[in-house]
């Protein structure tokens, strides 16, 4: 197991761990945090925070299922620190092809990106949180609640306001 041998010491398999799941937390800090240069800088902190938890690491959970947590409190603390809430900026959506897309398309697109995107924008951190884990990244709710260290039951509650509220202000759109 690579945790293991990273935690005993081994440098090369810590830098296959973070190879390896680099891609999926950076998405995950693009879409918390909103913007590529915070996202990249929550990923360096969390892998530097996991390097030096390493030894505590006791593999209950997955590699990833640690890592997720790390990556979402450093999130969590970068939102909380900023004053007012910054937008999530739509990530790295692919584009349709050209024959598949027109202008009226593309701009009713954009426009519902951006509702979406100042919708999200209001939640507090746990709840975006909670919905990014759920909607965006697939984990279940036992996973969630492991990650962010509350219960299940606060999970669902969570996720069922969050898509409440997500219904509600995307209804122009249905």
């Amino acid at each position: 197991m690579l945790a293991v041998r990273a935690g005993e010491g081994d440098e090369k398999a810590f830098e296959t761990l973070v190879r390896r799941h680099t891609p999926v937390l950076l998405t995950l800090g693009v879409r918390m945090l909103g913007n590529q240069a915070d996202a990249e800088d929550a990923v360096q902190d969390a892998f530097v925070s996991a390097w030096r938890r390493l030894p505590d690491f006791r593999g209950d959970a997955s590699f990833l299922t640690w890592m997720y947590r790390i990556m979402t409190n450093r999130c969590l603390n970068v939102l909380r620190s900023r004053r007012p809430t910054e937008p999530i900026g739509p990530g790295e959506e692919p584009s349709a092809p050209e024959h598949q897309s027109s202008p009226v398309k593309a701009a009713e697109g954009a426009a519902a990106v951006q509702d979406l995107t100042g919708a999200l924008a209001t939640l507090s951190p746990g709840q975006r949180a909670c919905w990014v884990l759920r909607e965006l990244h697939g984990l279940s709710y036992r996973e969630i609640s492991e990650v962010l260290d509350i219960s299940e039951q606060a999970v669902r509650g969570r996720i069922f306001r969050v898509r409440r509220f997500l219904t509600e202000a995307m209804s122009a759109w249905r």
